[in-house]
């Protein structure tokens, strides 16, 4: 049991330090190879700190815990808005300005709608998971293109990007060697991670659903936590929400896709009740603050951050209740 304990200790640490290298990497990387800034700022860093998600999913998956792989998914979601957002509003409100979020949200509504027809049938196969990556090309392939349509300077992502990989710049060679290692370390301590949650649902007969809509999810969500409150010591508020839709997007379509792809996924009705409707609740409350009501400009302020935190929060009690009273879901 403390071996099991320590390796989930042990996997996150180095989980969170590896994803932050990675992205670190990655970002500056692009840069040196002349993607535009908007592009780093909606793709690389966005989906980039998505990377435990899917190491995490795609090693459960293939180790016949796909359960695991879509609490982690949808688990992170749900911290990606209620804590993240929620934390960082209420350190400091968060202004929206960019045109590319604002046209971004609906779109994440759209796949969280999506992600409802494919638990409808309580599985998802490899068509449904097939689908979900189609639409991810899709959307990559919008990205690039639209990226290269604005100029570096027209979206204040794209500006605020250019601050932030202003802050560390990077050599070329350093970039490449920071990349290789933080996914070589996020392979290895996802395996670390999952072996210690699978261990402890199996010790204590929770199902690895809860594990992953909770312990894991928070742990593959630090890493979004820390690059948001660094971006927004620098008040690039543009990038903090862009973290947050951009890993959303990339969990829904990505992180649930590849798991679903190598192996099926079981969805328990508690995931069509529960969980999915906490998803899309926080994802709507997400886009109205964000992009604004009854003429109001576009920010979350720390009321509203207040409300994401208290749902998240008031989630995962409901959660450990759950489990605590019953012994499993």
């Amino acid at each position: 049991m403390l071996l099991f304990i320590v390796a989930i200790v042990v996997g996150l640490i180095l989980l969170v330090w590896s994803a932050e290298r990675f992205v670190e990497g990655a970002a500056a990387t692009a840069r040196h190879l002349g993607l535009s800034p908007l592009l780093i700022g909606m793709l690389v860093i966005g989906f980039g700190t998505s990377a435990p998600e899917l190491t995490v999913s795609a090693l459960a998956a293939g180790q016949g815990n796909p359960g695991l792989a879509l609490g982690n998914a949808y688990g992170s979601n749900i911290a990606n808005i209620g804590l993240i957002l929620g934390v960082v509003a209420l350190i400091s409100p968060l202004a929206v300005h960019s045109q590319v979020l604002r046209q971004e949200l609906p779109l994440l509504g759209a796949v969280t709608l999506l992600a409802a027809w494919q638990v409808r049938d309580g599985t998802i196969g490899a068509f449904e998971a097939g689908v979900l990556l189609l639409v991810l090309a899709v959307f990559i392939g919008f990205s690039i293109w639209r990226a290269r349509q604005a100029g570096a300077g027209e979206d204040p992502l794209a500006s605020e990007t250019v601050e932030s990989l202003d802050v560390k710049p990077m050599p070329f060679m350093r970039s490449i060697v920071f990349t290789l290692i933080g996914l070589v370390l996020l392979i290895a301590s996802s395996r670390i991670l999952v072996w210690g949650a699978v261990g402890i649902a199996q010790r204590f007969g929770v199902s690895d659903l809860i594990i992953g809509l909770t312990v894991v999810a928070v742990g593959t969500s630090l890493p979004e936590l820390a690059s948001s409150i660094s971006a927004l010591r620098r008040r690039e508020h543009d990038l903090v929400l862009g973290n947050v839709v951009g890993s959303n997007l990339f969990n829904t379509l990505a992180v649930v896709g590849l798991a679903g792809i190598i192996h099926p996924i079981g969805v328990g009705s508690e995931v069509i009740a529960r969980d999915w409707p906490v998803m899309a609740v926080m994802t709507l409350l997400m886009a109205v603050f964000a992009l604004g009501w009854r003429g109001r400009q576009g920010r979350i302020n720390r009321l509203e951050g207040g409300v994401l935190l208290l749902l998240f929060v008031s989630y995962t009690t409901y959660l450990v209740n759950t489990v605590i009273q019953s012994g499993s879901v």
